[in-house]
């Protein structure tokens, strides 16, 4: 199962559907086929038996890339979205309660948020907090980094 996966990132992901399907639909098969069959051959308590019986009954999400286009066939941008917090996890150890490390998460997670809209986190957020009093609550979807008016994009070849 040789599949270089690499050359779809920059795709559409209706292309990249497609490319899956004919790329990879058939070593799928080909591996489901062969784990199901060589299952069989082992004792329930097997260790390598357990970790196929795991595999298997997740078989349907595992291979969910072959239906929709969008799913990422690595968590390496969850990895790096969660980089900035681990490094600098020190810096808010004691976030003062579990109130405040709440609040903190919140953050973080409006932070992230922006940078994967492409919108710079400092702009945006200095920009909501100067107009949120006077933002209508029913229109406060329009603050949100997707659809942020005063819209700063980051370049992400920075």
């Amino acid at each position: 199962m040789n599949v270089d996966v690499s050359v779809l990132l920059g795709l559409p992901a209706a292309e990249r559907l497609t490319q899956r399907q004919q790329r990879s639909a058939i070593p799928l098969a080909e591996l489901e086929a062969w784990m199901r069959q060589e299952r069989a051959k082992l004792s329930r308590h097997a260790d390598v038996a357990k970790a196929m019986n795991y595999m298997l009954k997740r078989w349907e999400a595992f291979a969910g890339f072959l239906s929709d286009g969008r799913i990422c066939l690595s968590n390496n941008a969850a990895e790096r979205a969660l980089r900035g917090i681990a490094l600098g996890r020190r810096a808010w150890l004691f976030a003062g309660s579990d109130r405040g490390g709440q609040r903190a998460a919140v953050i973080y997670s409006l932070i992230v948020t922006a940078k994967m809209n492409d919108v710079d986190p400092q702009a945006w957020l200095a920009d909501v907090l100067a107009r949120i009093a006077d933002h209508p609550a029913h229109k406060l979807d329009e603050l949100l980094p997707w659809n942020w008016a005063g819209s700063i994009r980051v370049d992400r070849a920075a």
